[in-house]
């Protein structure tokens, strides 16, 4: 592309990244009711607005997948250190709102997170150690309501 500003480029939580272990490449066309293709080509999809018969996914969708997958590693990357055993079984069911509020468009989520086996205090320090170490919860950590259940 040519002509090209960099518009922002902040360091706002003044975070000194060591190594940068991997970069999502995704070309989106068309917004909302476009299409999304990966570089590597493995995501290749239409996208579409939330509640709409379009027959592709949505961002607040994507969000969710992600978000999850993310959190689940970091359950299973915080497990061994607290000498807790993670369910092979351990799930997420992920819920990303778009919403209006009083300043515009918001996000707001729940992540209901399902660890059969464990006992409610295994649970709940898995879960804390997660919140606390998955790159989706840093990123969203003060910018939008976030409620997180457990199950056991």
């Amino acid at each position: 592309m040519e002509n090209q500003n960099v518009i922002e480029s902040a360091n706002t939580l003044n975070v000194v990244i060591n190594k940068v272990l991997y970069t999502g490449k995704v070309h989106v066309s068309g917004g909302r009711e476009g299409f999304a293709k990966s570089s590597d080509g493995v995501l290749d999809t239409a996208l579409s607005s939330p509640g709409s018969t379009g027959k592709g996914t949505n961002p607040e969708q994507l969000f969710a997948a992600g978000w999850a997958a993310c959190f689940i590693g970091a359950m299973k990357h915080n497990a061994p250190q607290l000498k807790i055993a993670l369910p092979v079984d351990a799930a997420i069911d992920a819920e990303v709102d778009l919403a209006l509020a009083d300043s515009g468009f918001n996000l707001q989520a729940r992540l209901n997170v399902v660890l059969p086996g464990l006992t409610y205090e295994e649970a709940k320090t898995v879960v804390e150690a997660a919140h606390q170490t998955c790159p989706y919860s840093k990123a969203t950590r003060g910018n939008i309501n976030v409620q997180i259940n457990v199950a056991i």
